[in-house]
């Protein structure tokens, strides 16, 4: 196989890959420098600590199962390192492409703290963190040998097969040693010839779900069409190739002690004795099986569930508008690698859901990751609800959902960076309210509008939000308002005017009172809560519990007493006092519009539009306002 050049591909099963192909770097056919991992100095003493720890790697001369796990120094300039070789490679052999790589490897990626690299027989790794015993998926390293199969249909199958069967064999090995090979007959008598391999430190169920992740790797891509392939990740690999390139004289795993003889037999069985050992026979076999047809049928069942689970979501929503979501789905390593391992210097805030935190992607692009969080109320179906309801929706006034990950117990949401921060945050401190003066306020009072009548009426699909607050308004470099979380959201078909729930989700005090007594819903709960924030940017306060004066009142059952009482002003947040006098009672007055008890009282988001950007509409008088109380 020709030596590569790493070259960026994306492929259908949306995990980032790095391809290998002929041309920079001819000292390994696969290399990774972490660039992103920080830097040393040539005279520091971690490289001092890397050159000693990599010129004694290989010197344990007993050890013959081709793995070599060792660090050296303390605190942060502590290095630590692994060496994998495969598991047909000799033991001689193994230790002179490990020395090779390990003079390379430096030169390869100068002042790099951490870097792998290797060859068709070895493995080398180095880091400035705890290597040993950790899952790692990424950097991909993948090739392909160029020539296509005969019948690739029936080769693709029969490859997959094959690398199946030797997966359950590596996973189950020792700690010493995760490796299978074998072979099986593919179209026109071929012979596919495949190992898999992981590092041993790994246990049995991290091994699996390294090698299940690096097959379905390939999925919908044509590397299975070819004669031969692989991928290498830090922590597996596999290859397959249409002629024998493994020792196969090599025993898989280490050796071990050959079971007992069995007694010898004799001819003094007694009749209740055969009859015993008949009985202990049917139950050795018939019990398992019994046990596994069981099994089976529970994992049906449960399997049966989420596809249509699944498929019940994915029924609700408009495939023109939405398309495929899965061009948006990230790799987790990718995501590690952006925020730093979710570093809590990176987190931006936490919610119900889980945390938030700010990463850069590899092309310098920043965005903002949701991480739902295991103990979250909130699980796959309002994940999926998000992914499949925000995918395609492209508005200035909703934030973009960049996209997602959903691997083993991960769930994270990957979206556009939104350097301000929410509307929370500035509103209610008053260190920071004076940023927004009344200018600012009203645009983004116009942009969330702008944002709920795309929702409700502009787009393709009609969405109720259900849980619009201003910790779910975010706030661009220039102030713009952007509706963010869309995991309580509600789909309606574009003729449909309100529905109900069990469920009761949301914030109380944004919560529309007929939602949250009965659970009905419709485009007037957001209308409700759009009220409720138009008072509270107003105001400057929250919406329960501030005080006035020396009472703690509701600020909407506040805004209606004053408003009744022909003292509104009252209302104004001092640091907007007199700016565009006009313009705020007039937000006032559509505030309270929209709190109005009664359902059918309140005005659309296209009528709140015009009474924004029109005065020469003449506002109604607004009826009792309502307020829901946690």
């Amino acid at each position: 196989m020709a030596m590569f050049s790493p070259v960026l591909l994306l492929f259908p099963s949306l995990f980032l890959i790095l391809i290998i192909q002929t041309t920079a770097q001819p000292n390994f056919p696969y290399q990774f420098c972490r660039n992103d991992k920080g830097n040393y100095t040539a005279n520091s003493t971690y490289k001092a600590n890397l050159n000693t720890l990599l010129s004694n790697l290989t010197s344990n001369t007993e050890i013959d199962y081709g793995f070599y796990n060792s660090s050296y120094g303390q605190n942060s300039d502590e290095v630590y390192a692994i060496g994998l070789c495969r598991g047909d490679v000799k033991p001689d052999d193994c230790r002179s492409c490990l020395n090779d790589t390990i003079v390379l490897l430096p030169e390869v990626c100068p002042n790099q703290k951490e870097a792998i690299a290797g060859y068709d027989n070895c493995m080398l790794r180095y880091s400035n963190r705890s290597l040993y015993g950790i899952l790692e998926t990424s950097p991909s390293f993948l090739a392909g040998n160029g020539a296509n199969a005969t019948d690739p249909d029936r080769f693709n199958q029969a490859t997959r097969d094959l690398l199946d069967s030797l997966r359950s064999r590596a996973a189950s090995g020792s700690s010493l040693r995760k490796y299978a090979a074998g072979n099986a007959t593919g179209p026109n008598f071929q012979t596919i010839f495949a190992l898999v391999q992981c590092t041993p430190d790994l246990s049995q169920q991290n091994c699996t779900d390294c090698l299940v992740g690096t097959f379905s790797d390939i999925a919908g891509s044509n590397i299975l069409d070819k004669r031969g392939g692989r991928i290498i990740k830090p922590s597996c690999n596999f290859r397959y190739e249409n002629s024998r390139f493994y020792d196969p004289t090599v025993d898989t795993q280490p050796p071990v002690s050959p079971p007992a003889p069995p007694p010898p037999s004799t001819n003094t069985t007694t009749k209740e004795e055969k009859k015993s050992n008949t009985s202990r026979t049917f139950i050795a076999i018939v019990v398992p099986i019994v046990a596994c047809i069981v099994i089976f049928f529970f994992i049906f069942i449960y399997l049966r569930v989420k596809r249509k689970s699944w498929k019940n979501i994915k029924s609700e929503v408009d495939q023109d508008e939405i398309g495929s979501t899965e061009s948006l789905q990230f790799d987790f390593g990718t995501i590690s690698v952006a925020t730093d391992n979710f570093s809590d210097s990176n987190k931006l805030g936490r919610g119900g859901f889980g945390a938030v935190y700010k990463g850069r992607l590899s092309n310098g692009q920043e965005i903002a990751v949701k991480r739902l969080s295991r103990e979250s109320g909130q699980g796959d179906q309002e994940f999926k609800n998000e992914v499949l309801l925000v995918a395609k929706l492209q508005h200035r006034n909703l934030v973009r959902l960049l996209g997602f990950c959903l691997e083993r117990s991960e769930r994270l949401l990957i979206y556009e960076f939104v350097p301000n921060k929410s509307l929370d945050y500035l509103l209610f401190d008053p260190g920071k309210s004076a940023q927004l003066d009344w200018k600012r306020r009203y645009k983004i009072i116009g942009g969330i509008a702008r944002g709920l009548l795309y929702l409700h009426e502009d787009s393709r699909l009609r969405i109720i939000h259900r849980d619009l607050k201003a910790s779910n308004i975010l706030l661009d470099a220039d102030m713009n308002p952007k509706i963010s979380d869309f995991g309580m959201a509600r789909l309606f078909v574009l003729d449909q005017t309100q529905g109900n729930t069990s469920r009761i989700v949301g914030t109380y005090g944004y919560m529309a009172p007929e939602y949250a007594m009965h659970g009905y819903f419709s485009v007037k709960s957001d209308v409700y809560s759009f009220g409720v924030l138009v008072l509270e940017i107003v105001s400057g306060k929250k919406n329960t519990g501030f005080p006035f004066g020396q009472s703690v009142e509701d600020l909407i059952s506040f805004a209606w007493k004053n408003w009744k009482d022909g003292t509104v002003s009252s209302l104004i947040d001092p640091a907007i006092n007199g700016e565009s006098r006009s313009e705020v009672m007039r937000c006032i007055h559509i505030g309270l519009l929209c709190v109005q008890e009664n359902v059918t009282d309140r005005p659309t988001m296209a009528s709140i539009m015009l009474m924004l950007n029109s005065y020469s509409t003449t506002l109604p008088v607004p009826s009792r306002a309502c307020i829901v109380y946690a």
